[in-house]
């Protein structure tokens, strides 16, 4: 168990660094100059994305092969990473 949720920790914390939500709450917070408030509603919506991703992944993989669901992540995250090269996302 500890395995799974170190895991999920520093792959979430890592890939989190440096997007573009980060940039968005850096961003307010030098706006509003609030910055726990920010952090808050920040917290919060990571939060609940996770939650989405979690009901979403296991409903999905009760049905759909392991091997399918990763296929079909790296095919989206290619498809999105030609898009913004070229300016069309």
């Amino acid at each position: 168990m500890w395995k799974t949720f170190l895991t999920t920790f520093w792959l979430v914390f890592l890939a989190e660094l440096g997007d573009k939500t980060q940039l968005a709450t850096m961003l307010l917070v030098a706006q509003h100059k609030s910055p726990w408030v920010v952090f808050a509603g920040a917290a919060i919506a990571l939060v609940f994305s996770s939650l989405l991703g979690v009901l979403f992944g296991s409903t999905i993989a009760r049905f759909v092969p392991q091997n399918y669901i990763q296929s079909g992540a790296g095919v989206t995250f290619i498809i999105i990473g030609a898009l913004l090269l070229f300016g069309k996302f």
